[in-house]
């Protein structure tokens, strides 16, 4: 029997198993292809914002390489090991280790290499609608061809062959390191089944728990107001994550079977097919798995966290450019704005015009915040109620304006109280009358306070008390603003091109140019965290779906016993439907949960709006995570109907 005859049969025998593998290496290569293409395409210079389109892709590339790598490093572990009986069998007649090695290499060569080849053609073959996708997020207006980089197929090959020589070390170390005898017992070694559960699992289980919410009540005060400094935060967000991924570990280790464990003995033991086969089973397997489960949970958590919070930053592109520029364009000089508003007298643009006057004050708030804070002295600027249209205010009356979601969660105060301004000759007391979310002034003049409204008069008579040091210090707000709002907002990109023209400074500012700059910089982050996201769904679900491929192997003895004692195919797809529920699901949910809290706990950082973009991604995840369960289900429905 000669060794291609070997070869050709092996491959023919083994293919049902692989196809998963073949169908992840050929979509991981396509990916990566295809990703790569991007950053040689020349029209990713048209990306515009501070970080370049194609040394964006180029970075993340080296994770998206180490993604795969892993993937493909562990799903060779398993599918070898699954075929160690194998491996022993050609040593017993006479074939040495070399021989064997040259077998699985010759192989691997012809599965990896074909799946390259496949994987590239389909790379090219969706390269052209990633780049439309891509200039449709950035909203470039630029045709997307179809080109075959050179430079990509060169680096895509390098890199895949790299891996496959790591896959080849990997098998030809365990062939070396293995014994026949071992071989045959790699397979067969059952996992142990732990009738009575050991007080040392309860503590375990319960610490799991205390530590995940222990870490999730903390992530509620990140940015309470207390930690008013980079290190005390830092410090915070280290102690949060070190508890939620001990936890999450702790959780699998022994929390998942002390819970099925309790709904077990409040049965008493009496448990129904569907109950064996699932709560059972999972209790003992998600403990040896632990340490795999937390690093795809923690992970599918980061990537869920991450691809949410660019959404909500791209999603709320519109409503973060008014609140950073409350006016379609505003200046800080009087000169630009002139330039600016004769050009728009010239291109027949009509438009209206906003003038304030706003100084620098320090403002008592100690009355009017709701938690304890260190420092109770607001330093923001003040304008009178003669400047905001809709905003009327009494002697005696103060509102805040621009007090936005991230103000809100930062400084949290009473919408009533009595408040002080601080001037030369002593402090003006007024009365809180409201607060807005409305800005009516760009960002530097707020200071991130937001900005007070008074009555005309009390306007004057702090304008003539105010500090000279406040207003002359380097991090002062310019003394005039000047907003333009235009009549017709059809001539809106017509308006920002000459706005443009005039190569304004950062005190002018552009609402439209502001929202673009955001969508352009967010929507390129939010598309290569997808991609990777996707990537490592893809992988991970692999992973579990070929984790539970050794589990049909393992358990296909069991469900022989089960059909020989009168239970029908339906009856054990029913318990094998509620365990791929819980194996795909516990994680699902954990990750979920931890992307939640981490979303939550500064999501207004990146925008005006959590929930809508969160739900939306977490939807797509699941829709996508989910097919991997049900493929697994598909997988153990022919495990039980070859069983008898």
């Amino acid at each position: 029997m000669s060794l291609n005859y070997i070869i050709l049969r092996n491959l023919r025998k083994n293919i049902k198993n692989y196809y998963l593998y073949v169908f992840a290496l050929i979509f991981g290569v396509a990916l990566y292809f295809s990703f790569v293409t991007l950053q040689y395409d020349p029209s990713m210079d048209e990306v515009a914002g501070s970080v370049k389109g194609g040394a964006a892709i180029g970075s993340s590339s080296v994770l998206l390489v180490a993604i795969v790598a892993i993937f493909l490093l562990y799903a060779n572990t398993i599918f070898i090991k699954r075929r160690s009986r194998e491996i022993g069998l050609f040593q017993l007649i006479g074939l040495t280790k070399g021989k064997i090695f040259k077998l699985l290499s010759a192989e691997n060569l012809i599965l990896y290499f074909g799946s390259m080849i496949l994987g590239i053609g389909a790379g090219f073959a969706v390269s052209r609608l990633i780049l439309m996708i891509l200039f449709k997020i950035l909203a470039i207006e630029s045709v997307a061809k179809l080109r075959f980089s050179l430079e990509a197929l060169q680096q895509t090959v390098i890199v895949f062959a790299a891996i496959y020589l790591l896959i080849m070390l990997m098998n030809y170390t365990f062939i070396k390191a293995q014994s026949i005898l071992s071989l045959f017992k790699v397979t067969s070694t059952a996992q142990d089944r732990i009738r009575k559960m050991p007080l040392w699992e309860i503590v375990l289980g319960l610490l799991g728990i205390g530590f995940i919410a222990a870490g999730y009540y903390l992530s509620t005060l990140l940015f309470n107001g207390k930690i008013n400094n980079m290190t005390g935060l830092m410090i915070s967000m280290i102690v949060i994550l070190g508890l939620v991924i001990i936890g999450t570990y702790l959780f699998y280790k022994g929390s998942v079977s002390f819970v099925f464990n309790a709904i077990r003995k409040g049965k008493q033991g009496y448990l129904t097919i569907n109950e064996v086969l699932s709560l059972s089973s999972i209790m003992f397997r998600m403990k040896s798995n632990a340490l795999l489960l937390t690093i795809i949970t923690t992970v599918s958590a980061l990537a869920i966290g991450l691809l949410s919070l660019s959404y909500i930053s791209y999603y709320s592109a519109e409503a973060t450019a008014k609140e950073s520029s409350p006016h379609d364009f505003g200046f800080a000089r009087v000169e630009t704005k002139e330039q600016f508003v004769q050009a728009l007298d010239k291109a027949q643009i009509k438009y209206s015009e906003v003038h304030m006057q706003p100084f620098m004050m320090e403002v008592d708030a100690s009355q009017i915040m709701q938690k304890d804070f260190k420092d109770t002295v607001i330093s923001t600027s003040v304008v009178s109620d003669s400047s905001v249209k809709g905003v009327d205010l009494k002697p005696g009356e103060t509102r805040l304006m621009g007090y936005n979601n991230a103000l809100s969660s930062l400084l949290s105060l009473k919408e009533t109280g009595e408040i002080g301004f601080k001037t030369i000759n002593g402090t003006v007391k007024q009365q809180l009358a409201g607060i807005s979310k409305k800005a009516i002034m760009p960002y530097y003049y707020s200071k991130n306070s937001g900005v007070f409204v008074v009555d005309e008069t009390v306007f004057e008579e702090l304008a003539q008390a105010k500090n000279p040091k406040l207003q002359s210090a380097k991090e002062a707000a310019p003394a005039d603003y000047f907003g333009i709002e235009l009549a017709d907002r059809s001539q809106l990109k017509k308006a920002n091109q000459i706005f443009m023209d005039l190569k304004p400074d950062k005190k002018n500012i552009s609402q439209y140019e502001y929202e673009m700059n955001q969508r352009n910089n967010m929507g390129l982050i939010m598309f290569i965290v997808g991609f990777l996201g996707l990537t490592f769904l893809i992988t991970s679900g692999c992973i579990l779906y070929f984790k539970q491929m050794d589990e049909g192997e393992e358990e296909k003895a069991g469900y022989t016993i089960l059909r020989k004692l009168g239970f029908t195919q339906g009856d054990l797809l029913r318990g094998i439907q509620f365990k791929q529920l819980f194996n795909f699901g516990i994680p699902l949910v954990v990750g979920l949960s931890h992307s939640y809290f981490a979303v939550k706990s500064g999501w207004f950082f990146f925008g005006t709006e959590m929930l809508t973009p969160m739900i939306l991604v977490m939807l797509l995840y699941t829709a996508l995570y989910s097919i991997f369960g049900f493929l697994s289900v598909l997988y153990y429905k022919r495990v039980i109907s070859e069983s008898l």
